[in-house]
């Protein structure tokens, strides 16, 4: 990290960021301003912890402007597999490619919760289940998913999905995939029924969110591409663009019954408004739940489209956020248009 801090590379720009003790700023690797004693500085994996640590934004390289694009040898990688998903990437091969198979590993499993090659391999799953359960042999799939034999294939496909392909093809998946914001990488899932995740990717609460998801709808995670997903990022770019208020998608919401209905209220919020913790309690018909109404708020797993950002304290501060407060008063600001207007 320090070596690539010093030389100002650019591709590690989203992987770490870097505090400087004698300034009390935090910058991207790939920061042009003046690099300072390698003694003064200290490394961070999210902007989170930089802020948590004292540390101020830097204004010129301006870290909590994340734009959500993984660095380009990530791309390079998504887009080669993306274009053959049963293709088996080996660790040669990175290093042909001029990539540290021990970098591909740590970087996945940050921002996809597995390594390289356990995407790799769940992708090719993702690929194999969808063709199943569009009528295709078991044999057929499993030639054509990279697998070096059909017993090997059987064997994973049951290890992932928790049953044999055939059977397993009558059940569902959440089929999850990265997607850009200026808000930083978000992680999104969906099934055929709707959209059940939208997640800051470095929100600590993601793998214990994750874990909830797969066990309340019981069914595996993969990576992958799906109809709904692809509706959920145009609709983000218009989002984003100042061009959407309201979000129009199946959503999939599993929680408790008291969740859920905190949930659905968070909907009927209007864009560019707030509500306190206490008016969402009253909406619902719980006046003295306004900490209840607070945690279920905080166990919400569809960022933004079901606007938990919306719902701030009483004295009209912002309160809590877990994508960070950052993040909350950039939403705010962008649906009462004051970020559009300092985007223009």
């Amino acid at each position: 990290m320090r070596r690539a801090f010093l030389s100002g590379d650019a591709s590690y720009d989203g992987v770490f960021y870097t505090g400087v003790r004698t300034t009390g700023i935090f910058c991207r690797p790939s920061c042009t301003a003046r690099k300072p004693r390698p003694e003064n500085v200290e490394f961070f994996a999210t902007p989170r912890e930089a802020l948590f640590s004292g540390y101020r934004a830097c204004k010129r390289c301006r870290p909590l402007d994340a734009d959500g694009r993984p660095p380009p040898w990530v791309a390079k990688l998504l887009a080669r597999l993306e274009s053959a998903p049963g293709e088996r990437i080996r660790a040669a091969e990175l290093r042909a490619e001029g990539v540290d198979p021990a970098r591909a590993r740590r970087w996945f499993q940050k921002h996809y919760g597995m390594t390289f090659q356990a995407y790799c391999r769940a992708r090719r799953l993702a690929g194999a289940f969808r063709q199943i359960k569009r009528g295709r042999t078991v044999s057929n799939v499993a030639n054509e998913s990279g697998f070096e034999s059909e017993s090997g294939f059987r064997e994973a496909f049951s290890r992932t999905f928790g049953a044999a392909p055939v059977a397993a093809a009558a059940g569902d998946a959440v089929v999850l995939d990265w997607i850009a914001s200026p808000v930083g990488p978000l992680v999104a899932g969906a099934t055929d029924e709707g959209i059940c995740l939208l997640e800051f990717s470095d929100r600590r609460m993601l793998e214990a969110q994750l874990k909830t998801l797969r066990r309340r709808l019981n069914a595996p995670l993969l990576p992958g591409r799906h109809r709904w997903l692809d509706a959920l990022r145009n609709q983000l770019d218009e989002y984003f663009d100042g061009r959407r208020t309201r979000f129009d998608l199946p959503l999939v919401i599993h929680g408790t019954p008291f969740q859920e209905q905190v949930w659905r209220t968070l909907l009927e919020i209007p864009s560019g408004e707030t509500w306190s913790y206490r008016d969402v309690a009253s909406r619902i018909g719980q006046p003295g739940a306004t900490r209840a109404v607070g945690t279920a708020n905080g166990m919400n797993r569809i960022a933004i489209v079901i606007p938990c950002h919306r719902v701030v304290n009483a004295d009209g501060r912002l309160g809590g956020y877990g994508g960070g407060v950052w993040r909350k008063q950039f939403l705010l600001d962008l649906e009462r248009g004051q970020q559009r207007a300092q985007l223009a």
